[in-house]
């Protein structure tokens, strides 16, 4: 029996692409998005690896268009059609926090898609456009896990989503702060999610 062809392989994102835009220290208005799928079997979550990959906004000046990276990975995990008898973990690791508009959509996609749980962890808090708090809150009420990514979230996506491996540095190179600025974005989303200043 003749073996089928090789799967192909899953792009990676170049790495000063990851550390440029993920990285406290750079606020480039680019958002990129990495993301992976998980099903549930038997009470434990298995790896989907054809639903794990990134991708980014898209520049638009024609508003009906959708462009923002969240907006894209909704177009394209609809075209997946997951089994709606199956429960899916979606874990979303994201350069910034969906902004209103994004939570909004974010939250009408939950309420309509009872099989899924979502988890965002985002790099940064998207504080741009006013009312981005009520929209991080929405989402959390909505059933999304939403929080601040870590050093371990931010080592994961290298080792996962990163083509590090021609470089030299192939283990995960934190930049200044990480931890510390990690934590400061954290408390401030835990007082945002409980309405409250930090």
């Amino acid at each position: 029996m003749a073996a089928g062809p090789a799967p192909e392989a899953r792009p990676l994102m170049d790495e000063q692409t990851f550390l440029d835009n993920f990285s406290h220290l750079n606020y480039l208005n680019e958002t990129y998005l990495c993301y992976e799928v998980e099903s549930m079997n038997d009470d434990l979550w298995i790896p989907m690896d054809e639903y794990k990959g990134f991708l980014r906004n898209k520049s638009s000046y024609r508003r009906w268009e959708r462009c923002h990276a969240e907006l894209i990975f909704l177009e394209r995990m609809d075209s997946w059609n997951l089994d709606t008898e199956l429960r899916y973990r979606v874990t979303c690791f994201i350069s910034w926090s969906p902004c209103p508009d994004c939570a909004d959509e974010l939250v009408k996609f939950l309420r309509e898609s009872r099989h899924v749980n979502l988890r965002i962890l985002a790099a940064r808090i998207y504080e741009r456009f006013p009312g981005y708090e009520a929209g991080l809150r929405e989402l959390n009420a909505a059933g999304a896990e939403v929080t601040m990514m870590t050093f371990q979230e931010f080592e994961y996506c290298w080792n996962n989503f990163v083509d590090h491996k021609q470089d030299e540095v192939e283990s995960f190179p934190p930049w200044d702060n990480l931890v510390v600025r990690s934590e400061e974005l954290s408390q401030r989303l835990a007082g945002i999610l409980q309405n409250r200043e930090e």
